[in-house]
């Protein structure tokens, strides 16, 4: 499903019709729940708050579970805005400043650090961690947002407050993150270091519908001809947006240097690979981040104007819609200390954070450092086919790779070696292969740079 559908708009309004009909039917079909896999920029967020919204309506109050506190604050400005007329709570932590809240603005939200607080309100929202500490409390409905990013554990925790859930979530971005050796459950189907969504259906399949939303609307055209098949080969997904609906425009002409025509070919064809020389470097590589650097500041300096749907007259490019991502945080700050030297107004605001940091986002130019530039080998932390999906997945109109040549020989040379344990299901795309993937593709999109 890479090539555009004929009615874009029609096929994701009937995917999201699918979802609430399932949920209206549980009762009858005797269900436990709904799982709706999501490419990125899908509308999960909007599903989230249409399910919610309509629940409510029907009489059954709902819990809201997030991971973190700016998805619940993103999600209970949405519910708020949307329906003035319903009443909401946003259970929080003891240190949660209500006050000075964003949500404090809107008059049918309550905050409050104790459910009984919030008994009168029709949904309640709340991260993970905070439902965890509510005790004897009972929910007919539960929708858990980003649901691939919450660890089984944490599912495990709040399962019991309720008897029904719709679980939505992007099954191409990172895996939970954890901190303690857990291989004393490798095998085992309730494995912690598992997302929720892979231990409820390794547990409740038979008792569960299996959704998914079909089109990308951040995506355009030539990323889902990409991400797709790379990162999403059982749920393939297509670009909402038609070809030539988005586009780039510098008002300053370039000079002839390799950061130019990067923005060049990026401009024309969506996808750019800025190749330095091979060369084993350390991960804070200085030219790999002056390269990276120069090209967010070019953009500006060039007076980028787009062009989409939201904006069929043009609008410039700002700082803050240009992202460059990276794999470590010290790779980060090294870029940020960088931009200020570029001496083009406003590069100082462009944002440069990790993978796991930009998880989410959306930007309309994204700027990457490859996991493996410059390295002597290639560990499983870097191989990660989330890590790359993620990276390779914010944008609207482009994104540019910044790489040191020699990669793909690294790849070959480092096959995989994880161990091979009974009962643990094999993770397809592996990062192996979504890694050659992504590299087979920018072959045709390669900048050769000095170095």
């Amino acid at each position: 499903m890479t090539s555009l559908l004929s009615d874009p708009a029609a096929t994701a309004r009937a995917a999201v019709q699918t979802v609430l009909d399932d949920l209206a039917a549980i009762d009858r079909t005797g269900g436990r729940g709904v799982v709706v896999d999501s490419p990125p920029g899908a509308g999960k967020s909007t599903l989230v708050r249409t399910a919610a919204r309509d629940l409510a309506k029907a009489g059954e109050p709902v819990m809201i579970i997030a991971q973190t506190n700016n998805q619940i604050a993103g999600l209970a400005a949405g519910l708020a805005a949307e329906n003035p007329g319903l009443r909401l709570g946003r259970l929080s932590g003891e240190d949660y400043a209500a006050a000075r809240s964003p949500l404090a603005r809107f008059s049918n939200i309550s905050i409050d650090t104790k459910i009984i607080g919030l008994n009168e309100c029709a949904i309640v929202l709340a991260t993970a961690a905070k439902w965890a500490r509510v005790k004897d409390h009972r929910w007919r409905w539960a929708i858990v947002d980003e649901a691939y990013q919450m660890r089984s554990d944490a599912l495990l925790l709040v399962a019991s407050q309720f008897e029904r859930g719709l679980f939505v979530g992007d099954p191409g971005q990172l895996d939970p993150f954890t901190t303690v050796t857990t291989e004393r459950w490798t095998g085992l189907t309730y494995d912690p270091r598992h997302n929720a969504v892979d231990v409820l259906l390794a547990h409740q399949r038979a008792a569960v519908v299996e959704r998914r939303l079909p089109v990308s609307w951040r995506l355009p055209a030539s990323a889902a001809a990409l991400v797709s098949p790379a990162f999403y080969p059982y749920t393939p997904f297509a670009a909402g947006v038609a070809n030539g609906v988005r586009e780039l425009h510098f008002t300053t002409a370039g000079v002839r240097s390799p950061l130019d025509d990067t923005l060049d070919l990026a401009r024309r064809t969506g996808w750019a690979l800025h190749q330095l020389p091979a060369r084993h470097t350390s991960r804070t590589d200085g030219e790999v981040a002056q390269a990276a650097a120069g090209l967010a500041a070019r953009l500006l300096a060039r007076g980028t104007v787009e062009r989409c749907e939201h904006h069929p007259g043009g609008r410039p490019l700002l700082p803050d819609d240009i992202a460059i991502g990276v794999v470590h945080r010290d790779q980060a700050e090294q870029i940020r200390r960088l931009l200020p030297g570029t001496n083009v107004p406003g590069a100082e605001r462009v944002v440069v954070d990790n993978a796991n940091r930009l998880q989410g986002r959306q930007f309309e130019v994204v700027i990457v450092v490859h996991p493996l530039s410059g390295r002597r080998d290639a560990t499983a932390f870097h191989l990660e086919a989330g890590r790359l999906c993620v990276l390779t997945s914010r944008h609207r109109h482009a994104c540019i790779i910044v790489a040191r040549a020699g990669i793909p020989h690294l790849l070959d040379a480092h096959p995989a070696t994880d161990p091979v344990h009974l009962n643990v299901p094999v993770k397809f795309p592996d990062g192996w292969q979504a890694h050659h993937s992504v590299l087979n593709h920018l072959q045709i999109h390669t900048i050769a740079a000095p170095g």
